[in-house]
């Protein structure tokens, strides 16, 4: 195993402090970041004290973020991190990276945009009004912005070059209007699941899957889970005008997992809530969790 992976969030972020032109504001993120127990986000009172502190913009600071970000990479395959941080309309700021899982179909992956985007999305933002990152968008992740219900107004920002629109990067776009799409990613709803059980594992599991977007197969998934200290973290399925740039359910909780500082080796259950009216994710699931931690998938088909 990569070195860079058997090491503690907590002490590569420490490595790459030093990256950071401030060291005041490096000590400043470090003891931020240790007293929230190394989850990647800065909510929006940190985000205005940090900025009238150093007297930056808060686009300005989401771009000194990146090393960090950057730290929560995966990159088995690759061995090339990458990082980004989203901006909500709340004011909120959300890290990503790039996420990858050898022995499996290199499909499994997570790219940076869409760890940040995801991790934003399962903390409960409404919109995104800013993605930074420290290497210009791939044409999958601008698909994937383009899912977006800020997409026509969403800005990209990259050390070399700011306040580009998503469409600068991605003119004469095919996305959700194309197809007569109403409801974008993020926008709140209900797919009205519903399972008994008093299981607060599968609960949760099915209100991801209520939360899933997937308006052109009608297929809802969510994933729930479980770990040793009893924390539960979830994965809503995000599907795609193009299909290919989906995130599935499973991905998106492994990365809420690991970008809230949290280890794979802690995995204690895992629970699928599938509605597979045109496709299933199931078997994916299975494989990737197989990759990740001897326990099995429990599945509940609706």
């Amino acid at each position: 195993m990569n070195n860079h992976l058997q090491q503690h969030i907590s002490e590569r972020i420490r490595q790459s402090l030093p990256e950071l032109s401030h060291p005041s504001l490096a000590l400043d993120l470090w003891n931020i970041l240790a007293e929230q127990h190394f989850q990647g986000f800065l909510p929006y009172f940190t985000v205005n004290h940090l900025c009238e502190k150093y007297h930056l913009t808060a686009k300005q600071l989401a771009l000194v973020l990146l090393p960090i970000s950057a730290c929560y990479a995966n990159p088995t395959i690759s061995h090339f991190s990458v990082g980004a941080v989203v901006m909500g309309e709340s004011g909120n700021l959300y890290f990503g990276a790039n996420q990858e899982f050898c022995t499996t179909h290199i499909q499994q992956t997570i790219h940076a945009e869409q760890s940040a985007i995801s991790h934003a999305w399962m903390r409960g933002e409404r919109k995104l009004t800013d993605v930074t990152v420290n290497y210009t968008p791939c044409g999958h992740c601008r698909q994937f912005m383009n899912e977006l219900n800020s997409a026509e107004t969403l800005h990209i920002h990259l050390p070399h070059s700011q306040n580009n629109l998503l469409h600068h990067y991605l003119p004469d776009s095919f996305g959700p209007k194309d197809l007569a799409i109403s409801c974008r990613l993020f926008d709140e709803h209900h797919n009205g699941l519903s399972y008994s059980t008093e299981d607060p594992v599968i609960l949760a599991a099915l209100n991801a899957a209520n939360q899933a977007h997937a308006p052109y197969s009608q297929s809802y998934s969510g994933i729930a889970i479980q770990l040793q200290d009893h924390q539960i973290f979830c994965g809503s399925y995000a599907e795609n005008a193009a299909f290919n740039p989906a995130l599935p359910a499973m991905q998106v909780a492994l990365n809420y997992l690991l970008l809230s500082g949290a280890e794979t080796e802690m995995i204690q259950r895992v629970v699928m809530v599938e509605q597979p009216l045109n496709l299933s994710y199931r078997k994916m699931a299975e494989e990737l969790l197989a990759y990740l931690a001897d326990v099995p998938l429990e599945y509940v088909v609706l």
